[in-house]
């Protein structure tokens, strides 16, 4: 069951409109990388999942993740003003002042619609998770973009929450990563010697003139 509160998540306000922006906006609302791509696929995970605190876990962030997505959508509401003028969109996608009546819509910053394609589900608990620690540093990323593109300091504050909250769901699922990365896939495969093997593809590499065995190069932390 979900309930809708009237309040937002968190605060939104702007300085001052500026349609051009709100076109760049859209990819957080309908992109790929976007709050309604993460809420459904979060959600849609989580139907098969059978350990209960991980599963509220992704149940709890697809619910904050449709906060946010409402946080966006009025933050683009707000930066789109009230007139129909498509004149004001220099450049990008304007597909909103002729045929949405700018409604933010479930496209993204090019006009492309939103599609279920962008979800990844998979029934296996450790890939999904890995699949959300990708899912939440790749919108960490295009905040951080909007982030340096916007003067509004109002905005900037929407954003800079938004990031952090996308930092949050990121640690949430690498820690439940580290308690299941036995499990699933990781347990029925990958404990051969082959699974334990590096070839050194790059001539001439690490030890090609050594005649010794070829490591994994080791990254220090």
């Amino acid at each position: 069951m979900f309930q809708h509160e009237k309040q937002l998540f968190h605060p939104v306000e702007i300085e001052r409109p500026n349609p051009q922006y709100a076109a760049l906006l859209q990819e957080q609302l309908g992109g790929g990388n976007g709050e309604l791509k993460a809420a459904m696929q979060y959600m849609s995970q989580s139907f098969r999942i059978k350990d209960q605190r991980i599963k509220d876990l992704f149940l709890d962030i697809a619910a904050e993740e449709l906060g946010h997505m409402e946080m966006v959508a009025q933050t683009i509401n707000l930066l789109n003003g009230h007139e129909l003028e498509a004149a004001q969109v220099q450049a990008g996608e304007i597909q909103t002042h002729v045929l949405l009546g700018l409604n933010p819509g479930l496209i993204n910053a090019s006009g492309y619609s939103w599609t279920g394609d962008y979800v990844t589900v998979t029934g296996d608990l450790c890939a999904d998770l890995l699949s959300n620690i990708a899912s939440e540093q790749r919108a960490k990323v295009v905040y951080e973009y909007l982030y340096r593109q916007i003067k509004d300091n109002k905005v900037r504050e929407t954003i800079d929450f938004l990031l952090n909250r996308e930092e949050a769901h990121n640690q949430m699922f690498r820690d439940a990563f580290n308690e299941v990365q036995d499990t699933g896939s990781n347990r029925d495969f990958g404990t051969t010697k082959a699974a334990k093997m590096y070839f050194s593809l790059s001539n001439p590499g690490p030890n090609t003139f050594a005649g010794n065995e070829v490591n994994a190069p080791k990254f220090s932390s």
